[in-house]
């Protein structure tokens, strides 16, 4: 089975989260954001991962450090499961629609972090986190785990855009960290290391 399990603890946040990339999926989360909760879930049961986290933090300012450290929580943990990435697909990709939203994602599972984000919330929040608090999150994900990742959306409900996000990215990452058969559990990358 292949999981990562990362505690974080700063003056702003506690964080206690594991993934695992095998196996039955499962989501068990509280961030005392009851909407990111949801969106953690989505990404979960559509990627396939079982995915536990606890957290809390300073939401008496507001929602920026806990999602940020969220990000950067499954970030690690994300790294630490898919480990040097032998046999990995690597590269994958998805496109979700949700009514009228629609979200496509591209990874590559490479060890490089970098985020393209592109698209535009119709509202300065939704469900109490600050819109532009989604690509923070996917940016400290991404920049952690060593994933380079294109998310474009579009539409016009602000739930609908950011569920189809989180959905498209569990299930472009379930693509991308599969094990490709055909590899031999040969690393993924002509370096020979990702």
């Amino acid at each position: 089975m292949r999981t990562g399990e990362v505690r974080r603890e700063t003056k702003e946040t506690k964080i206690d989260l594991s993934i695992e990339l095998d196996g039955e999926s499962g989501a068990d989360i509280a961030t005392g954001l009851p909407f990111m909760d949801h969106m953690l879930n989505s990404f979960a049961r559509h990627g396939g991962f079982g995915l536990s986290v606890r957290a809390k933090g300073d939401l008496e300012v507001d929602a920026h450090h806990l999602v940020e450290d969220l990000g950067i929580v499954l970030g690690a943990a994300l790294k630490e499961a898919v480990g040097e990435g032998a046999g990995i697909t690597r590269f994958a990709d998805a496109a979700i629609p949700m009514d009228e939203a629609l979200a496509s994602v591209a990874i590559d599972v490479g060890g490089r972090g970098y985020l393209v984000f592109t698209g535009d919330f119709n509202s300065p929040a939704v469900g109490g986190i600050d819109t532009t608090l989604f690509e923070h999150f996917f940016y400290s994900l991404c920049t952690r785990a060593g994933v380079t990742a294109h998310i474009n959306f579009y539409g016009r409900n602000d739930h609908h855009m950011a569920e189809a996000i989180f959905k498209a990215f569990g299930i472009a990452l379930a693509k991308a960290v599969a094990v490709d058969l055909r590899r031999s559990g040969d690393v993924p990358s002509t370096k020979g290391t990702l």
